[in-house]
């Protein structure tokens, strides 16, 4: 499977990135959109381009050609306002499923954000970012698209276990960035996260027990 990776500058698409690069039956291209980015990543000999989820479908879907698989692991940074947040996290998502069905592309894994789904626990001062994982998450169930929606908890830097919990709901709780990487490469070909959408937190079950129970 060749997957594009979105957002693979970012502190979980990085390693998203490193693993499928390391990987024996996947192949990886990451999508930047700055030039040093793009150039720090091919010296390390992985396949990169250069896109902009603000520019167009079309540069998008140019992106994505020839790829089998998208993640979107994307967002605008909590240092921004909630119009970056409404251009990077919806509109920017949804211009990659609408680039994807044009290329014919099928599989997406989406990271999204913990109970994005149940308005009634968003923080409050995250809401437009809570409003725009909503909007996008929902817009990806709409698609023609075979998704996984990842909702992790709070993210810590520290090494991972491989122990996690996944669930439709689950009640608050954190999980490590490396985790939520392993998980995200874990579903891509997992058929029993095909079309479901579910929490993600440290746990004690190893991610692939995690994924087929759930």
């Amino acid at each position: 499977m060749k997957v594009l990776v979105i957002g693979a500058n970012g502190q979980v698409g990085q390693q998203v990135v490193n693993m499928l690069h390391e990987h024996d039956q996947h192949i990886v291209r990451a999508m930047v959109r700055k030039q040093e980015q793009l150039e720090a990543l091919q010296k390390k000999g992985i396949e990169s381009v250069l896109a902009d989820l603000e520019g167009t479908v079309d540069e998008i879907a140019e992106a994505a050609k020839g790829c089998d698989a998208i993640v979107f692991s994307a967002g605008s940074g909590g240092h921004t306002g909630a119009d970056k947040t409404l251009l990077v996290d919806l509109d920017g998502a949804v211009k990659v499923m609408e680039a994807a069905e044009k290329v014919g592309v099928k599989r997406f894994v989406m990271v999204s954000s913990f109970q994005a789904h149940n308005r009634e626990n968003w923080p409050e001062n995250l809401k437009p970012y809570y409003v725009a994982k909503h909007y996008a998450d929902r817009m990806l169930m709409n698609s023609r698209l075979n998704y996984t929606i990842i909702r992790p908890g709070y993210l810590r830097s520290e090494k991972g276990t491989g122990l996690i919990t996944a669930a439709e709901n689950l009640h608050g709780g954190s999980i490590s960035r490396e985790d939520v990487a392993r998980t995200i490469v874990h579903s891509l070909d997992e058929p029993n996260t095909y079309k479901k959408a579910f929490d993600l937190m440290s746990g004690d079950t190893e991610i692939d027990e995690a994924l087929k129970s759930l």
